[in-house]
């Protein structure tokens, strides 16, 4: 069986930020689906998660906190909630509000305070890489429609 790329799903209002991440995550040969906000994410709009026990619609999801509309707790929290089955969860903020960074944790997200060092992202990054079954599909349905937004 052909091992795939590492999928990677990032949610970054902040422009600069979701292009310095996506740039670190194309340089380490991951496949990046990449939204503004958690609203224009197809995952969000799905009833439920339609993947098996062997498949996932991405490895990682790397989401920033507070962004419009949805903010990146309530996005894993309703992902979760569906049986979301990407195995590797980060959540980063340059102003975590009282029990924010619990939730994410207790959510499985490692999290990040902005502004984070690349070499943070790096270990960590490196850390799923050693752990990490390829030995998966990964479903395409979910987002033929929208490579970035």
């Amino acid at each position: 069986m052909k091992k795939e790329k590492i999928r990677a799903l990032l949610l970054e209002d902040n422009e600069g930020v979701r292009s310095l991440l996506t740039t670190l995550l194309e340089s380490r040969g991951y496949e990046i689906f990449a939204f503004a906000t958690p609203a224009v994410c197809p995952l969000l709009k799905k009833p439920e998660c339609s993947c098996d026990d062997n498949s996932r619609c991405a490895d990682i999801l790397i989401s920033d906190m507070a962004m419009p509309f949805v903010t990146g707790i309530q996005f894993i929290k309703t992902q979760k909630e569906k049986q979301c089955k990407t195995p590797y969860m980060a959540m980063m903020s340059g102003n975590w509000h009282k029990d924010d960074a619990a939730k994410a944790k207790s959510l499985g997200c490692i999290v990040f305070d902005k502004p984070f060092s690349i070499s943070e992202i790096e270990t960590w990054l490196d850390y799923v890489e050693k752990n990490i079954n390829l030995d998966r599909e990964l479903s395409n349905a979910i987002f033929e429609t929208s490579k970035c937004l």
